[in-house]
């Protein structure tokens, strides 16, 4: 039976601390907080490099020398992450700080 969490523990990228977090597989999540929250870190530096590492993983030793490969994130156990993950985020206007939102 496939989990039905995506379970993060012991993060510490960039803004996140050693946290914990818990979520759902096949819904909509939304992450908020503050500027500097660690959103992103969470986001692009955590669940989007690991799944990318995984997914690369996957693929021969030819197609690796192609790919550029993201560090592996600092965590202590990322469990229910599908190799591939893919995330788009949208900007509104030039100003990079400003997001109108992340999907994964």
């Amino acid at each position: 039976m496939a989990r039905d969490t995506l379970s993060i523990r012991g993060a510490r990228v960039h803004n996140l601390r050693n946290i914990d977090v818990e979520l759902p597989r096949r819904k909509l999540v939304v992450v908020t907080g503050p500027s500097g929250s660690g959103k992103s870190s969470l986001a692009f530096d955590t669940l989007y490099a690991e799944g990318q590492r995984r997914y690369i993983e996957s693929l021969s030793s030819f197609a690796h020398q192609f790919l550029d490969q993201l560090p592996k994130p600092d965590v202590d156990r990322i469990e229910g992450l599908s190799p591939a993950l893919a995330i788009d985020q949208k900007g509104l206007g030039s100003n990079p700080r400003s997001t109108v939102g992340t999907v994964t």
